[in-house]
């Protein structure tokens, strides 16, 4: 399926292809005036045109995954609407910050919105003519199952404006204080923090001054709402504007920003307030990926289209799924919002370099690295249980010696261990732990193991081996039929 996309002249739009071969890429475009044009770019010099002010639309297959081609390429001078701000320039920032329902980051000024961090403004009522221009705040909240619709919900001093797949919803737009009693009216931000993060299904809303910000959780299951306001000591003390993205929620202060636990309020780990448009917004010559592009060794680890091996994938009991390469994660679940490579202490505090494998059970992370076990609680985010990491012999009965993975399954406290061609189990709810007999699997090396409601999954190099069960891994003669992971569970196309 080909999305359109209008242009103002011919020249402004051309049909490109993009191909990969050898660590190259080759661009193929083909206009009207001058026939195809070939350039072939190494993938760093790729990476850094990403300042040039563009916006494509990516072809997609019928499973709507990417077919590496892009459907059209919309070229942007640079010029904006007239009287729109220059994003760039503006030190004043943003009036809200979402996700829509299609993953893409919109941003609000004034009568203009910017959708994703390369595309020049459109004006607020080209999307979303109800509204009728500017808005003080804007989220989303994310659907829960398969034929449901993201909501966005864009707020303007006393109303609230709600859209469903694009379309406004019946009776809107409605008072604020009846979709969410107790929030008051001119809101300075909001943002939602789902249930994993915290605790019930919620959106946090920001108001006050400068030197005195309040805020107000609105439980969506009680319909009830907490006043809370920032720690004395924390930098942050009020938001122009609020972010989750991939469960990670941002504070905007003007173009600066700060990364907060919505549970506690603490400002992430790192050097802050950072500027948005190091990170967000794609400005000529800034640009925080610029090193790590560069970085040859850095670029592969954060490529997941390469057939660089991954140390291990797993996923916890909340939905999320995780893809681990030598320091650095992916999360699978929640790709539509985009693929990005975080470090490991990004989300388990003090767990960084590279780990021998991982499994969840009980609602907890474990972690293998060389001979310890470093083991956090799922929920509210990770938190590291107290007294860990502790000795691997200590707390599993098994070494690290020879370990090529780990796995649950689901619904069970068995743990898989698997050491070259041989598999054993024990059951961690015994407190004295014995090993099974071995078995023999079909395999004589893995780099990783997951077990999921869909079966176990083995991982070696560029490609993944799927076992209805354990059973039927332990009593195979040959091995399964290789597939790509790079296109299965990173969907990629290469």
């Amino acid at each position: 399926m080909l999305a359109q996309s209008s242009c103002s002249t011919i020249s402004d739009c051309f049909l490109l292809r993009i191909c990969k071969c050898r660590e190259k890429i080759f661009l193929i475009r083909h206009e009207a005036s001058s026939g195809s044009l070939v350039s072939v770019l190494h993938p760093h010099i790729w990476n850094q045109l990403s300042h040039v002010r563009f916006n494509f639309v990516i072809q997609r297959n019928g499973h709507g995954r990417d077919t590496g081609h892009l459907a059209h390429f919309e070229f942007y001078n640079g010029s904006e609407p007239t009287g729109a701000p220059n994003r760039c320039e503006d030190e004043e920032g943003f009036d809200a910050v979402t996700m829509d329902q299609n993953g893409v980051m919109n941003f609000f000024k004034e009568n203009f919105l910017w959708k994703g961090g390369s595309s020049a403004a459109v004006f607020v009522n080209e999307s979303y003519p109800e509204v009728g221009g500017q808005i003080d705040d804007a989220f989303r909240i994310k659907k829960k199952k398969a034929e449901e619709h993201d909501r966005i919900f864009l707020l303007k001093e006393n109303k609230v404006w709600i859209y469903t797949n694009g379309q406004l919803e019946a009776d809107c737009p409605k008072l604020i204080a009846d979709v969410f009693p107790g929030v008051p009216d001119d809101l300075d931000a909001a943002v939602e923090c789902h249930k994993e993060t915290c605790q019930a299904e919620s959106v946090i809303f920001f108001k006050g001054s400068l030197t005195d910000n309040d805020i107000f959780v609105y439980d969506s299951s009680t319909n009830k709402v907490k006043q809370k306001s920032w720690p004395k000591n924390s930098p942050i003390q009020f938001c122009t504007a609020a972010l989750n993205w991939m469960e990670r929620h941002y504070c905007f202060q003007g173009i600066d920003f700060y990364r907060f636990d919505p549970v506690t309020e603490e400002v992430a780990p790192g050097t802050y307030p950072k500027d948005a448009r190091d990170y967000f917004i794609q400005c000529k010559g800034r640009h925080h990926g610029y090193e790590a592009a560069k970085n040859a060794t850095l670029w592969s680890i954060k490529n997941r289209c390469n057939s660089r091996p991954y140390d291990d994938f797993t996923s916890d009991d909340n939905g999320r799924v995780y893809a681990f390469r030598t320091g650095w994660y992916f999360r699978l679940d929640i790709h539509r919002d985009g693929w990005h490579a975080w470090p490991l202490s990004h989300t388990w505090k003090g767990l960084h370099g590279v780990i021998t494998t991982a499994f969840n059970w009980e609602n907890k992370m474990y972690f293998i690295k060389d001979s310890l076990v470093y083991i956090y609680r799922s929920g509210q985010g990770y938190r590291l249980i107290e007294g860990y990491p502790k000795p691997l012999q200590e707390e599993l009965g098994i070494t690290s010696e020879g370990l090529d993975a780990v796995f649950t399954c689901p619904h069970s406290s068995q743990l898989y261990i698997i050491r070259g061609n041989k598999m054993r189990s024990l059951d961690l709810q015994l407190e004295q732990k014995t090993l099974s007999e071995e078995t023999s699997i079909p395999h004589a090396h893995i780099d990783g193991a997951m077990c999921t409601a869909k079966g176990v999954f083995l991982f070696e190099a560029g490609n993944y081996y799927h076992y209805q069960d354990t059973n039927v891994l332990s009593t195979a003669s040959e091995a399964s039929t290789p597939h790509s992971i790079a296109k299965d569970f990173m969907a990629c196309n290469n």
